[in-house]
């Protein structure tokens, strides 16, 4: 069924350094503009995000600062990639809570507003969440083939649960390994193992709510506009934060590790807290056109738009996006209307 008709409809992802959209940036974007008469125009390009790439992120996408080393910035292939996107709509999966808000925001750093007035947008991840959800009663239908009867209720509820335990170990006991998410290498064969299975999502968890992770031996916040951002980093740069957990409506263990970091002390790995002296963080290693000890670029995701921000002229520049084929992207102070080609 097609339903693009009255004009381009532009598929996109990007992969970050994080998913702080605050405070990571956009080291690669791919997209795939439908026109409506069904033809397709792939283009993929790195970006020089101008920082270092987390070596945790880098194990997700595969991207080296060494990858993204000679690629251009955001800001010098923005003005043309903007044009690229005018008068279309947008789509992907999971593009409303992430790759849209992040890339407006480095188009904001950019100096340029990415208007989403008019767009329509298609997530593939809400109508998969929407028309297959992930609930008990759908557990039930896929597992046993059947529809849950009085869902809701707590004995139903536990009985179903019992059959979809039951089922779930009779299906995947006799799956081949082949057909198993990339990440499984088998599936386990008892208690002790399911055990293990179950609680590999926890594992990185420093409360038990997951409100503070460890990531790459760094103890990290987990919600909120701070997610990804080293809790040390912020007790210096943002107490307030910690403050406000105190007065909140959190778990004792939360509060305990914001009172802590109040007071300069933070999580360890073997159970013993950093003292203040031993939590400087360290200096960030220098990334791809980033210098040494230099902050990064981020700010409120609130930011107002800055003043003199350039908008495109309503050109609908179908080559404008040369550059996500390593072609002929302008630098940032060109017309971006010249030497197009489609």
């Amino acid at each position: 069924m097609n339903i693009i008709k009255e004009r381009p409809m532009v598929f996109f992802d990007l992969e970050t350094t994080g998913v702080n959209i605050a405070t990571d940036r956009i080291i690669e974007i791919s997209v795939v503009k439908v026109f409506p008469d069904g033809e397709k125009e792939v283009k993929t390009r790195l970006i020089n995000p101008e920082m270092h790439i987390p070596e945790e992120s880098t194990k997700i996408h595969g991207i080296t600062d060494e990858d993204v080393k000679d690629a251009p910035t955001f800001r010098a292939i923005s003005k043309n990639f903007l044009l690229y996107l005018e008068n279309c709509d947008l789509g992907g999966y999971n593009v409303i809570k992430f790759d849209i808000p992040m890339l407006a925001k480095e188009f904001s750093r950019a100096g340029l507003h990415f208007d989403m007035t008019g767009r329509r947008v298609a997530d593939a991840y809400n109508i998969f969440c929407r028309m297959e959800p992930r609930n008990l009663s759908a557990a039930y239908r896929f597992y046993c083939g059947k529809k849950m009867q009085d869902a809701h209720s707590a004995e139903a509820d536990t009985l179903a649960t019992v059959a979809v335990f039951e089922a779930q170990m009779e299906r995947y006991s006799k799956a081949d390994s082949a057909d198993f998410p990339e990440e499984i290498q088998e599936f386990p064969k008892d208690l002790d193992g399911v055990h293990a299975f179950c609680s590999q999502f926890s594992a990185d968890n420093i409360d038990p709510e997951g409100r503070f992770k460890w990531r790459n031996g760094e103890a990290v916040i987990c919600f909120g506009r701070n997610t990804g951002l080293p809790i040390r980093k912020v007790a210096v740069e943002n107490p307030d934060f910690f403050r406000w957990i105190l007065k909140a409506d959190f778990s004792k263990e939360v509060k305990d590790i914001a009172a802590n970091a109040l007071r300069g002390v933070f999580p360890s790995r073997d159970g013993v807290p950093a003292s203040p002296a031993a939590s400087s963080a360290p200096a960030r290693p220098a990334g791809p056109g980033r210098e040494q000890g230099k902050k990064s670029c981020g700010s409120s995701r609130n930011a107002e738009r800055p003043r003199g921000e350039y908008k495109p002229k309503g050109l609908n520049n179908l080559g404008a996006l040369d550059a996500l084929n390593g072609l002929t992207f302008p630098d940032d102070g060109k017309d971006a209307s010249k030497g197009a080609e489609k």
